[in-house]
């Protein structure tokens, strides 16, 4: 069982705070400002969730962001796709981030305060998803790269928005607006953004207020099915990844 004080200032990109009723906030960030994610950071949130999954005082868990976005920006600092070595620490860490977010037992809120342009799967797997006016979705590095959308990607949106729509959404590199977001079932609310942690706060404090058991147990009960279609699909998926880089890694080295 993780304490809070021993993982709190941990995490370079994640600036977690706890209210004393248990609610635990995460702002992932770069340098305070908005989040640049990389290969450091793909390795450093398994901890992260992880450890917050293995603290028995969290009672209810806020993701969000810092700056103008949740997520919209990557850097391949740190990332090695082209090796086989390199790709099985990435294959490994995609699939355990996404068994850790699972394994955090208490209800989760993500409160998007912006774009969110790569791994949305994060906040596919919470439970209960705020945007602002501002933010729009979509999956923008893979096909960039020239991969396969294999870290869960392939999952959660066909399972979210329904299957048809979510392989469109991948393979056109689709934006999605807030208002068709929530629409489509990917956002409960709507929140200025003035408003946004407020009312994430406002929604976790309810929860927090529950006896434990029946919040811990809530998010156990809700999540069994993403747990299995997690588990069945990912290491797949991120193999087919794996095979697709490889494949891009083979035509830079033929026209160097």
């Amino acid at each position: 069982m993780a304490r809070f004080d021993t993982y709190r200032d941990a995490f370079p990109n994640a600036r977690l705070t706890r209210k004393p009723n248990g609610v635990l906030e995460v702002m992932l960030h770069t340098d305070g400002g908005k989040l640049v994610f990389n290969g450091h950071t793909h390795e450093q949130f398994v901890d992260l969730f992880h450890a917050i999954g293995e603290d028995r005082d969290n009672r209810a868990v806020i993701l969000t962001g810092a700056g103008d976005a949740f997520m919209d920006a990557i850097s391949p600092e740190g990332f090695d796709f082209f090796t086989p070595q390199g790709y099985d620490k990435i294959l490994r860490e995609g699939r355990k981030v996404l068994g850790n977010i699972l394994d955090i037992e208490v209800p989760m809120i993500t409160a998007l305060n912006g774009p969110v342009l790569l791994h949305s799967e994060y906040a596919l797997l919470t439970d209960v998803v705020l945007a602002t006016p501002e933010t729009v979705f979509q999956d923008k590095p893979h096909f960039e790269f020239g991969i396969v959308p294999g870290d869960g990607m392939h999952i959660l949106w066909p399972e979210v928005i329904g299957s048809i729509r979510g392989r469109y959404f991948l393979l056109t590199r689709q934006v999605l607006d807030a208002q068709t977001a929530k629409d489509w079932g990917v956002v409960n609310e709507i929140v200025p953004q003035d408003r946004l942690l407020a009312r994430a706060h406002e929604i976790a404090d309810g929860i927090a207020a529950l006896p434990p058991l029946t919040g811990r147990y809530t998010r156990i009960a809700l999540t069994q099915r993403l747990r299995r279609l997690v588990e069945e699909g990912a290491g797949y998926g991120l193999a087919l990844e794996g095979i697709s880089a490889a494949d891009v890694a083979r035509s830079i080295a033929a026209q160097a």
